[in-house]
């Protein structure tokens, strides 16, 4: 009896788990399996060159790094991004500029099939005119280091404006230049690294030797998912920061020089910059004068063939390989890293304490990305008052922040309640515990602990920023705590406040209610009398900011403030189709360095 499925002949093999990995330098086509249909990507795009320093410059932002899966059939088209050329600064005889990285790119079976990523910005360089005025590291997939705004600038100190901007998804920011204390003393910032944000210039005393450039961001090692890449797999580190003066030292390139070092003009211990290594998209170091800059290392392209069924398969072998999940279904993905910020509902005040603020999350600024993926539901649950928001990217995996604590009642002895922020006691009541289940970084703090008698003090409910306030004397109950402030949308916004703690104002007992924590918590209630009528509620934590309800007095208290979840991608990163449902509050909108912005403040779906 045939046992191929009633087919004679070969007896086919499923290709399962032999991800084939292919290494490109240059540029020009690798050919794949003739049975391949679809590639995993690794793009990583050209270093910046340093900045060409007049009297330095800043180190040079890394190149830009995006996965993605596309079809093929035969062969991937590959462009390697060069490295942006460092040199010796030009001015004054003719503007300042900055040198970014190239484009990497990689093409499938049409031009729709590609994966693209972003040369490194290239270092700032002080001199007034030309485009790097005020000293300005560049934009890039990576941000350039700054260097400094110039002499007319007060001194000392750093200056953050000088940093590069990085494309969101694809690295990170470039450090700050910094002008140390006397004339001529400047100190340049790092190119921004994959795997972290370059460093900024500092003083370290008022004399020699007083300062220092700041390192190149580190780099990230690819090395687990793509075996034979260059460097050992440590891709896309930041150029390091060169010094302008005596008594300071310029800085090194990120991941033991991977990105190149920064020059220095110190005459003790003078130093040409580095480049950043070949083909792996590092920074080159910052310029300084006479010395030049850095060249950027160029990019390099990763491709993971993905498991494969070649050959004549009998309707009986397919089957059985449906069956185990094994068989290709040429399901084109389309991936990309985000930014997010993700916030929970609030918790409820209850009699007495304030509710905790919702589980906090984001990656915004500098943080690990989120990776979604076109074939994943993409659906944004946000939490109502005492509810999770949810995130659902993948099957099982999905991205929670957790509802916050609900405030600590005299029924239940007093504690406060678990969550993202916990809620606030009463009486003699614990506080509640924040950051359940516990997440790293940290979703929330605990809330209060309740004052005890007399006067039944009840306390505030954790914010994102603290932990909610303790009654602070017997005659006042405990401020919510603190939110945070995050400019993910553009604009700076506290979030995440926890409600303030209720008050007893009779003519036995009297307190003062607490406040409701800044970013949206509620006041706890104050209550005037004895009867039911002099016994108000607290105040609801605010809509869409995740705020704990304010505690009530021997009444039922404020429910908490509806979640938010964000979304933040770079233009450079965004699929062609970008669209959000849902009611229409649900936006999608532009934002700052080239980057677009989806705000879920109810349920719905990201489609891309």
């Amino acid at each position: 009896m045939a046992t191929n499925g009633g087919i004679i002949g070969k007896s086919n093999q499923a290709s399962f788990g032999k991800d084939i990995v292919t290494i490109k330098t240059s540029t020009g086509t690798s050919p794949v399996s003739s049975s391949t249909r679809a590639v995993n990507v690794l793009t990583v795009a050209g270093g910046g060159a340093g900045g060409q320093g007049s009297p330095m410059g800043g180190g040079g932002g890394a190149g830009g790094i995006v996965q993605g899966c596309i079809q093929v059939c035969g062969s991937v088209a590959v462009v390697i991004g060069g490295g942006g050329a460092g040199g010796a600064s030009t001015f004054p005889s003719s503007p300042l500029s900055y040198v970014p990285g190239c484009i990497t790119t990689a093409t499938g079976i049409n031009s729709n099939q590609i994966v693209q990523s972003c040369g490194g910005g290239g270092g700032g360089a002080r001199g007034p005119g030309g485009p790097l005025a005020p000293g300005k590291g560049g934009t890039g997939g990576s941000g350039g280091g700054g260097g400094n705004p110039g002499s007319a600038q007060p001194n000392p100190g750093v200056y953050p404006a000088t940093a590069g901007c990085a494309i969101l998804g694809q690295g990170n920011n470039g450090g700050a230049g910094a002008q140390g204390s006397g004339p001529g003393r400047e100190l340049a910032g790092g190119g921004g690294g994959h795997g972290a944000v370059g460093g900024s210039g500092a003083q370290t005393s008022s004399s020699d030797p007083f300062g220092s450039a700041g390192a190149g961001g580190a780099g990230t090692d690819f090395s687990p998912s793509y075996a034979g890449l260059p460097n050992s797999g440590i891709l896309a580190a930041g150029g390091g920061g060169a010094n302008a003066s005596p008594g300071t030292g310029s800085a090194d390139g990120g991941s033991s020089n991977t990105g190149g070092r920064g020059a220095s003009s110190n005459p003790a211990s003078p130093r040409s910059a580095g480049a950043g290594v070949v083909n792996t998209g590092s920074g080159g170091g910052g310029a300084a004068a006479p010395n030049p800059s850095g060249n950027g290392g160029s990019g390099v392209v990763a491709i993971k063939e993905l498991n494969k069924a070649s050959g004549v398969w009998s309707m009986q072998s397919q089957f059985s390989a449906r069956n185990q999940g094994t068989w290709p279904d040429g399901t084109i993905c389309v991936s990309m890293n985000v930014d997010y910020l993700v916030i929970a509902g609030g918790g409820p005040g209850s009699a007495g304490g304030g509710g905790g603020a919702g589980g906090y999350r984001t990656s915004f600024p500098g943080g690990t990305k989120l990776t979604l993926k076109s074939t994943e539901a993409n659906i944004m649950t946000v939490g109502g008052g005492e509810n999770n928001s949810v995130i659902a990217c993948g099957t099982p995996y999905a991205f929670t922040a957790a509802r916050g604590g609900g405030g600590g009642f005299y029924g239940n002895g007093g504690a406060g309640g678990p969550g993202g922020s916990g809620g606030g006691g009463v009486a003699c009541g614990a506080a509640g515990a924040g950051n359940t289940p516990p997440t790293s970084p940290s979703q929330g703090n605990n809330g209060g602990a309740g004052g005890g008698q007399p006067n039944y003090k009840s306390a505030g409910g954790g914010g994102a920023g603290g932990t909610g306030g303790v009654a602070p004397s017997p005659s006042a109950s405990g401020n919510g705590g603190n939110g945070l402030a995050n400019s993910i949308t553009g604009s700076s916004v506290t979030r995440a406040g926890g409600g303030g703690g209720s008050s007893q104002n009779t003519a036995a007992q009297s307190t003062s209610s607490g406040l409701g924590g800044p970013g949206g918590g509620g006041g706890g209630g104050a209550t005037s009398g004895p009867g039911p009528s002099d016994r108000p509620t607290g105040v609801a934590g605010t809509a869409n900011t995740g705020g704990g309800g304010g505690g009530g007095f021997c009444v039922s208290a404020a429910n908490g403030g509806s979640g938010l979840i964000v979304i933040r991608v770079a233009n450079a990163c965004k699929p062609g189709s970008f669209a959000v449902t849902g009611p229409v509050a649900n936006t999608v909108t532009p934002a700052p360095c080239s980057t677009t912005v989806a705000t879920f403040t109810a349920t719905g779906q990201l489609v891309f």
